[in-house]
């Protein structure tokens, strides 16, 4: 498999794709990411997974170029990643014993197409005491991460159960992305 840029500062997409051994590099997008309101989850998460891609394909145009984004919502909501300790811990109040979405859009941009596609796993929490939720924020695990949680860390303590895709949740649906770049070639 070709080389590729990953527009993406994310340590956990690196990681991914680092463990299934593909080559690439990675230049972070530089526009700021806009959310239309009237889009559904999946077409933000799309658009701006897009958005980020074609901003470095931009930039670079003899190249492939992944971008991902991946958003938490619940009722409907939309949770980014927390901007301090009261926005997590509200976070982490309103997925306590409850059931959310977390959606991963990635695009692949080249000069000769471009496939984007979201993926979308249904996680639900065990019910959280005051104190767990405390101690997990205190972690400062919650900040980086969409939904104020990473389920790849200690935030997985948090999880009772997951239907889909657990790299989805992670930010990457890996197995359908090296399908997907298998038409870059």
């Amino acid at each position: 498999m070709k080389p590729f840029i990953l527009a993406s500062q994310s340590p956990r997409r690196k990681q991914l794709l680092e463990q299934v051994q593909l080559s690439f590099s990675i230049e972070q997008s530089r526009m700021e990411e806009i959310i239309n309101q009237d889009d559904s989850p999946q077409e933000a998460v799309a658009s701006l997974a897009h958005q980020k891609a074609r901003d470095v394909f931009l930039r670079n145009r003899h190249h492939v170029v992944i971008g991902a984004d991946t958003i938490v919502v619940i009722d409907g909501e939309i949770l980014g990643k927390p901007a301090d300790e009261k926005e997590a811990k509200a976070m982490l109040n309103k997925l306590s014993g409850r059931t959310h979405h977390v959606y991963t859009g990635v695009s692949i941009v080249s000069e000769d197409k471009t496939i984007t596609f979201t993926e979308t796993a249904e996680v639900h929490f065990y019910e959280l005491s005051t104190e767990e939720i405390d101690a997990y924020v205190r972690s400062g695990d919650p900040f980086d991460k969409a939904g104020g949680y990473g389920i790849q860390g200690i935030g997985a303590t948090l999880v009772e159960k997951i239907h889909g895709d657990y790299f989805t949740i992670v930010g990457l649906p890996i197995a359908k992305v090296v399908r997907a770049l298998k038409d870059f070639q």
